[in-house]
């Protein structure tokens, strides 16, 4: 790696894959379980980058009720949730050419570990990343935020090495809230203008565009 060359924090859900099957199905799984009204799909793909209890809280209320539904949603996930993703066209050819240009990479993403870890090792390019760090079962990592100073502390690294890449705000805000540089994708769940919004200077609209932005 070049002194000029950041290390990469990629985020996974709406960045790398599209795994709006499996975490729709397995939300609503939780929740038929226990016997609640399911939201309809559209905003159901809106719970896709939130962590989990987060995006539960509103819905149940109750700390005990999340905690039983984001263990049911766990269950589905783990059986058969993680599965069902399918990688964005071009991904693949991006990370390839990223490690090949000497960069280091990483997964930092509001996806429990053991499943991220889980879908990484079946994916032909998983090798690629030197760690993955995603939420804890505990809820002691929950939010981007907190994840990102995970992934710098087992780095070694300040924020000014690292750029974080991701689809939604939370994304970009977490990364803003260490001092680190940010990079929007539009090929997910989140909208330009709330990437803009949350302060994203550089959005790329094709996997293609990222070497240039990092470049920038």
């Amino acid at each position: 790696m070049s002194a000029q060359q950041p290390v990469l924090f990629f985020d996974l859900d709406g960045t790398l894959i599209d795994s709006s099957v499996g975490i729709t199905r397995s939300i609503a799984y939780a929740l038929e379980t226990m016997r609640h009204p399911v939201p309809d799909p559209q905003a159901l793909r809106g719970w896709i980058g939130p962590a989990l209890r987060t995006s539960f809280q509103p819905l149940l209320g109750d700390e005990d009720k999340v905690e039983q539904a984001v263990a049911l949603y766990l269950e589905r996930y783990g059986r058969e949730g993680w599965t069902e993703h399918s990688v964005y066209d071009g991904i693949a050819e991006l990370l390839d050419g990223l490690r090949a240009a000497g960069y280091r990479m990483a997964v930092v993403t509001a996806k429990n570990e053991n499943n991220a870890r889980k879908i990484l090792e079946h994916l032909p390019f998983g090798a690629h990343f030197e760690d993955i760090v995603g939420c804890t079962d505990d809820g002691r990592l929950t939010h981007k935020v907190e994840l990102i100073g995970e992934a710098l502390g087992r780095f070694g690294l300040t924020p000014a090495q690292c750029v974080m890449i991701g689809d939604r705000r939370m994304d970009i805000e977490g990364a803003a809230q260490h001092g680190m540089a940010g990079v929007g994708v539009l090929w997910g769940f989140g909208s330009e203008q709330e990437l803009r919004q949350a302060g994203a200077q550089r959005i790329a609209t094709a996997p293609a565009q990222l070497p240039a932005l990092l470049a920038a």
